[in-house]
């Protein structure tokens, strides 16, 4: 069966409780349609990058799903539906993530992609140097 990650962002005014019955009840869905959710991570409530329906914060979850495709339409179809959720997105993936998402690791955890910029900034002072230094040579 096909395999999927579903995040769903609902409304900030509703309780961590009503967030978990309306995940159940997604579920319900794939699992009366055949499939099954293999993981279930609750991001708690976030920020929005902009507000969406006047809403500045929302509650998202983020759900596994290997499933055929029947019941992820009817999943998203319910979703579109009901008046808590702000956004959805379905995408089809290869493989589904072992353990935590990035979202729940920790930041000590995470790989460090920071780069060290001060040797960025001379490096390039020391190219333009040069740079400078063969034009007088070429002046001459």
């Amino acid at each position: 069966m096909p395999l999927y990650e579903t995040v769903i962002i609902a409304r900030q005014d509703i309780s961590t409780q009503q967030v978990e019955t309306l995940t159940e009840n997604m579920s319900a869905f794939v699992t009366n349609g055949g499939g099954t959710i293999a993981k279930v991570e609750n991001w708690g409530l976030r920020n929005l990058a902009y507000k969406i329906k006047k809403n500045r914060k929302g509650h998202y979850v983020l759900l596994n799903i290997d499933a055929p495709a029947d019941a992820v339409k009817e999943m998203e179809r319910n979703l579109r539906l009901n008046e808590d959720v702000l956004r959805h997105m379905t995408i089809k993936v290869e493989e589904l993530e072992e353990g935590d998402s990035v979202m729940l690791q920790s930041r000590s955890g995470r790989p460090e992609r920071r780069r060290d910029y001060d040797d960025d900034d001379n490096n390039s002072a020391d190219k333009s140097d040069d740079d400078s230094a063969d034009d007088s040579e070429g002046d001459a």
